[in-house]
């Protein structure tokens, strides 16, 4: 990777300290292996999945993937707006919510095609999408393994009201074998 592509690239320093504090009683019993994924077609998100997938079944290994959701605004050069939906927060949080509703689905497909018709901002779309994959590659050789993902919290960094405003989204989602 190089330094432009280092700088810029912010996921693992958002997710450190939570892991150090959660895990402080265990430092010295676990290792942390980043992956960087970067902009990958379908493909190539099912190739990595594929290596991913063996892993997943593993009480000992835990994914963390990091995402924001939609970047709205102009100065993110996205400004989709439903106005059925009422105010434009709410135009985002639907558009945010039916991609949840899609990841909880497991179906990488649908959240390719999701993005395609959307083109919603979700800068982790990629490790997501390698996520989906892994999950779908493990459940085609055990089929008899329950998951399930739910997401868990929401929020929005502002609540947009006209189009002069922007707001990025959060979720946090939990991915369980049953």
């Amino acid at each position: 990777m190089d330094m432009n592509t280092d700088e810029d690239e912010h996921s693992i320093e958002m997710q450190l300290p939570f892991i150090a504090k959660v895990m402080e009683d265990y430092k010295n019993n676990f290792t942390i292996i980043p992956i960087l994924v970067g902009s990958l077609t379908p493909d190539k998100e099912s190739v990595y999945g594929k290596l991913l997938a063996p892993y997943i079944a593993d009480p000992q290994n835990l994914f963390v993937i990091s995402s924001d959701f939609c970047h709205w605004g102009q100065r993110f050069r996205y400004t989709y707006y439903d106005r059925s939906s009422g105010p434009i927060h709410r135009s985002i949080q639907n558009l945010d919510k039916m991609g949840m509703d899609i990841i909880e689905t497991l179906n990488p497909e649908s959240f390719t095609e999701y993005l395609k018709k959307y083109g919603n901002t979700i800068c982790g779309r990629h490790p997501i999408g390698v996520l989906l994959q892994a999950i779908q590659s493990f459940k085609e050789n055990c089929s008899d393994q329950k998951m399930n993902l739910k997401f868990l919290k929401y929020a929005q960094s502002s609540q947009c009201n006209n189009m002069n405003d922007s707001s990025v989204s959060y979720a946090s989602a939990s991915l369980v074998l049953e």
